[in-house]
């Protein structure tokens, strides 16, 4: 099972502080079935959260060959959760961010709260260019919950949907979890992700039982089956 949303990449955003947490981190979700994990750590231009992919990439060697000393039994991948900016394709020309393990999906996020006006105008542009746009947590946005048709809107023009998985339980709020039930019943979601940030931040894992449960019985075993290949696919199994 691959998890396609993480930050477990040590030292570079508000996820992983050391080394040492990011094995705990990896421990646990191993123990609750994932054995692939990607690491998305943000790029927020203009913030604090702009690490370039060459120094990420040192970082994640590292963590890699640490990984694979301890015998934990899980691959790690690379990539970013990308902040909405118009500059996206010129970063992503320029070895500056990373789509998900180098292939042509890329993780985006939005304010939760603050939509802006040429939102949809960037995506097109994006996926103008060859890529696929992976919108993360979409059930999360204040303007996605109060407005059903624009959800309806972007996955009719072929944008891909990354949930995250407490979001059935509630974790985000009543409005977030009413959203992922709409878009689990309407087949929308085409991957689901942790979002793990933190060690002792580990409630998706906690509850990972519940959660299966919660998901199966909305959208049977098959399509939550789907959606696991379609994690799979994006490192090649």
């Amino acid at each position: 099972m691959t998890d396609i949303h993480s930050h477990i990449l040590f030292g570079v955003d508000d996820g992983s502080d050391s080394v040492e947490e990011s094995i705990l981190i990896l421990k646990k979700l191993k123990s609750v079935g994932f054995d692939k994990v990607i690491l998305t750590p943000h790029f927020i231009l203009d913030s604090n959260y702009n690490s370039k992919y060459a120094d990420n990439l040192k970082r994640f060697f590292y963590l890699k060959n640490i990984v694979k000393d301890n015998d934990i039994g899980i691959d790690i991948f690379l990539g970013n959760e990308i902040y909405i900016n118009e500059h996206i394709i010129e970063l992503l020309d320029n070895n500056i961010i990373s789509s998900l393990n180098g292939t042509q999906y890329v993780l985006i996020e939005f304010s939760l709260y603050n939509k802006i006006l040429n939102l949809e105008d960037i995506l097109y542009n994006i996926k103008c260019q060859g890529y696929q746009v992976v919108i993360a947590h979409p059930e999360r946005y204040d303007y996605f919950q109060n407005d059903y048709k624009f959800v309806d809107r972007l996955r009719k023009d072929g944008f891909f949907f990354q949930s995250n998985y407490s979001s059935i339980l509630g974790y985000y709020g009543v409005k977030a979890k009413k959203l992922i039930k709409y878009m689990l019943k309407k087949h929308y979601i085409d991957f689901f992700g942790t979002d793990i940030h933190k060690n002792d931040k580990d409630y998706v894992i906690t509850n990972f039982d519940i959660i299966e449960k919660k998901i199966k019985k909305i959208t049977g075993d098959k399509y939550y089956k789907t959606i696991q290949v379609n994690c799979d696919k994006l490192i090649g199994s």
